[in-house]
């Protein structure tokens, strides 16, 4: 491995570590269980999987050609992530015993499945990230270098960190799980992490506005 690819795994990494939206929704969905966590996280390391490609394959310059396109996708993302993080705080309404149900290692598929939606949808209607590898790759192709074969493996380091930094976070929290799911812990992290998808939901949401 080249320096090059030694400093992008470096960027790549800490983008794919920095908190956000899809650190959050996996936080939120491990706390149901172990099988939601996991399941959240390969929806995110397919929705990369996405962007990558379509930063390898140069669609993502349209993001940029078409200021338009760019501000609806932005405002579909921002929409998803306030719905996720109004639901979320929504759900404390409840009495306390109800944070704690359906939680371990046994919950059903159907929990698994709509983990691995969120997960996906949470990044794939993400622009900003197909932006940033848009952005990105091309920093680390040698002058002269052959630029698909370079970018294909830049993008497949990109998507491997995705699936072992989220996988492990989800693993973390349900490692947690007894602490972290008692009805008061309970409570107080789905509140933060309502609050930060409705605060992410809303910068996304007000992003175009403000460009406008």
């Amino acid at each position: 491995m080249d320096a090059q690819l030694i400093a992008f795994t470096g960027v790549a990494a800490s983008m794919v570590a920095m908190p956000g939206a899809d650190f959050t929704v996996v936080v939120r969905n491990a706390l149901v269980s172990r099988r939601a966590g996991v399941a959240c996280a390969l929806g995110i390391a397919a929705g990369l999987l996405i962007h990558t490609a379509l930063a390898v394959a140069g669609v993502a310059a349209v993001l940029v050609a078409v200021p338009a396109l760019f501000r609806a996708m932005q405002l579909l993302g921002g929409a998803y992530v306030l719905y996720l993080g109004v639901r979320t705080l929504w759900s404390l309404r409840g009495p306390r015993t109800v944070v704690a149900e359906g939680t371990g290692a046994g919950a059903g598929t159907g929990a698994g499945t709509r983990a691995l939606r969120q997960g996906f949808v949470t990044n794939a209607l993400n622009p900003k990230a197909s932006l940033t590898f848009l952005g990105l790759l091309p920093q680390f192709v040698p002058e002269g270098g052959a630029v698909l074969p370079r970018t294909l493996m830049m993008a497949l380091i990109v998507v491997v960190l995705a699936l072992l930094w989220f996988p492990a976070v989800a693993l973390l929290v349900d490692r947690l799980g007894r602490w972290l799911r008692r009805p008061r812990t309970a409570r107080a992290v789905q509140t933060v992490t309502g609050t930060v998808l409705a605060v992410l939901g809303a910068a996304l949401l007000l992003g175009p506005w403000r460009a406008a």
